[in-house]
């Protein structure tokens, strides 16, 4: 079954498609009002733009979506996208998938970030292959490690740049902190 949007309180993930993100890699933005969504001149800042090539190498390796790829965050009351998060990839041979996540300049510091991943962690956790949910961070991002840290994330490994994390399916809960994702 081909990836789905993931609700939350205040976010709607949209899986990308190849089609998406080429158009967008090649400048094209006019998917962005077919898709029901408002253009603004934020979004695809230059991290999104770097970031496409890794997402439509990702794309090229499933016939569909399948949700362990990239998705675009839209904020639910103005139908702007305001970012892109998503996983690396299917589960590795460890049942790990590694998490990623990127939101415009215009709209950090309003717990957006830590909204998008703890959805993606609620859905990662639903699926059967998932027993854990790393990621990484520069060291001298701040904001992101507590973004990792309140999604209940635990430092296994640093060096002079990264900082690893890691998440280990909850064993008797069913959603992430008090954010679940919401039915649409």
């Amino acid at each position: 079954m081909p990836a789905q949007p993931i609700h939350t309180d205040r976010l709607i993930l949209l899986p990308f498609t190849l089609e998406i993100t080429e158009m967008l890699m090649a400048g094209d933005t006019s998917i962005i009002p077919k898709l029901g969504l408002q253009l603004t001149p934020y979004w695809p800042d230059q991290e999104a733009i770097d970031t496409f090539p890794k997402i439509i190498r990702n794309l090229e390796l499933v016939p569909e979506p399948s949700g362990f790829e990239s998705y675009m965050v839209v904020h639910r009351q103005s139908m702007t996208v305001i970012g892109d998060a998503g996983f690396k990839g299917l589960p590795n041979e460890n049942g790990e998938v590694d998490l990623g996540y990127a939101i415009i300049v215009q709209a950090q510091k309003n717990g957006f970030g830590l909204e998008a991943a703890k959805g993606l962690a609620n859905w990662a956790f639903r699926q059967p292959d998932v027993k854990a949910i790393t990621a990484r961070c520069l060291l001298n991002n701040t904001p992101s490690a507590r973004v990792l840290e309140k999604l209940g994330m635990q430092e296994v490994s640093r060096n002079e740049e990264i900082i690893r994390w890691k998440l280990l399916r909850p064993q008797l809960q069913p959603t992430i902190g008090d954010l679940t994702e919401k039915p649409a």
